[in-house]
């Protein structure tokens, strides 16, 4: 009697399988995938999709990369003892420039081993974001639009604005230049260079190019970042040891 009240308790392999099935598509539904993958990394990525949005909110159907999101992880990852480095993974337009030099400086800052991989485009304030890595890669067919600051919507035209806005440019340009093999000169030269973007100022790099000016270290995709980020971590770990 017990043995057919256990058995009558068991699901039956019909069940467990429609079972596997309806999570497996709810999975695909809601993720694109028929299993999300656990794996437990001694490397943190972080993405820079879309527009960097730092003190006013985009629209609702702009994918943007939020800094009040992206500061907060860069922190975890700095204190977290099982992330040994990061890679960061960038296919942005740009954004906000005091958002996008706040995300880089951290970057630039963390004591554990970085890697950025530009893919796609690392335009605009992008450019500060990948170079603040230990070792920046650009994939083969990636481009980085490189253009003056400028500011959009209602603005005070008195002198104070455009010194504003050159000094905020400054600081760009230092960054960039302090992070990169890329000189000041030749960085403000590719800013305001006329005739190759329509209708605009500013010279748009792709790939090998970005190499030959200095600006990103590596052509190279996403296994060659991740060696040489893990090569990193293999270096810091023999210098604790020692």
């Amino acid at each position: 009697m017990m043995n057919e009240e256990y058995a009558a308790e068991q699901p039956k392999p019909a069940e467990e399988e429609l079972a596997k099935k309806a999570t497996a598509v709810q999975a695909i539904q809601q993720l694109g995938a028929a299993n999300v993958p656990q794996l437990e990394s001694n490397i943190f990525c972080l993405n820079v999709i879309g527009q960097i949005e730092g003190h006013l909110v985009m629209p609702p159907q702009n994918k943007t990369t939020k800094y009040e999101h992206v500061i907060p992880q860069i922190v975890a990852a700095e204190q977290n003892p099982k992330v040994e480095g990061v890679v960061i993974i960038l296919n942005t337009v740009g954004g906000d420039v005091e958002a996008g030099l706040a995300i880089a400086e951290m970057i630039a800052t963390m004591s554990k081993p970085t890697v950025s991989i530009v893919l796609g485009g690392g335009h605009s304030i992008g450019v500060p974001i990948a170079v603040a890595a230990d070792t920046s890669f650009i994939a083969e067919t990636a481009t980085m639009t490189i253009h003056p600051v400028r500011l959009t919507g209602l603005v005070i035209g008195v002198p104070q604005t455009f010194e504003y806005l050159e000094k905020m440019q400054d600081r760009v340009i230092r960054f960039v230049a302090r992070h990169s093999n890329i000189t000041e000169e030749k960085f403000r030269e590719l800013m305001f260079r006329t005739g190759e973007l329509a209708r605009d100022i500013g010279t748009n790099v792709i790939g090998r190019d970005a190499v030959e000016y200095g600006l990103i270290d590596r052509v190279g995709g996403i296994s060659d970042a991740l060696g040489e980020l893990n090569n990193k971590i293999k270096a810091k770990k023999g210098e604790l040891l020692q």
